[in-house]
């Protein structure tokens, strides 16, 4: 699986999203802002399911925390 390089990307696919958010609704919300199929698979892939906010999801991504 093709992992995601640019934060950017990640925050544009989490844009609209209201928290707390799980991982299927932030998979949903990808897929509806165009993200790149690489973006899903790796929203998809998460072993987390309860996000408290967009911080959250890039500590669980790119494990920064």
């Amino acid at each position: 699986m093709a992992k995601i390089n640019n934060p950017i990307e990640l925050q544009k696919a989490l844009g609209g999203v209201d928290y707390p958010a799980d991982r299927e609704s932030l998979v949903r919300n990808a897929k509806e802002k165009g993200a790149k199929k690489e973006v899903v698979e790796e929203l998809s892939s998460l072993k987390k399911d309860r996000f408290d906010g967009p911080d959250d999801v890039s500590k669980a991504v790119f494990g920064n925390g």
